[in-house]
């Protein structure tokens, strides 16, 4: 039995993870809101060392990772790590970042990001991103 983030409990049907990290505890909300359907289980971190060590627990589908987070592993860092692990490089990163220059997007190509988003960004794009890599 797996709980969603709308509560509804599923029997059977294993519902994708997807992790939401970003410092910006009302960031977090909104893609909980974005993405609280059903159709995710549904999981939050605020700084990378937390990203990486849920993403070893979790292993969600994909992780909704902010480029720039406090403490000792912002994004791009978090990105590398999780990437660099054989058990965990299928996981589909995106960044969502502030940072929208050409050579921000090559550093978390580098880094294995799978797409970048910049922010402001639609949620309703977003939802398609996440579907695509799906």
């Amino acid at each position: 039995m797996v709980t969603d983030a709308s509560g509804s409990v599923t029997q059977g049907n294993i519902l994708p993870r997807l992790l939401i990290v970003d410092d910006d505890a009302n960031l977090r909300r909104l893609l909980v809101a974005t993405f609280g359907y059903g159709k995710y289980e549904l999981h939050e971190a605020c700084n990378g060392v937390d990203a990486v060590r849920l993403a070893s627990q979790l292993r969600p589908a994909v992780i909704l990772l902010d480029v720039m987070l406090p403490g000792e592993l912002d994004g791009l860092e978090a990105c590398r790590q999780i990437k660099a692990q054989p058990e965990l490089k299928e996981i589909k990163v995106i960044l969502l970042t502030a940072l929208g220059q050409q050579s921000d997007r090559w550093h978390g190509e580098l880094a294995g990001a799978d797409a970048y988003v910049v922010k402001p960004f639609s949620p309703l794009k977003l939802i398609e991103l996440v579907d695509s890599l799906l």
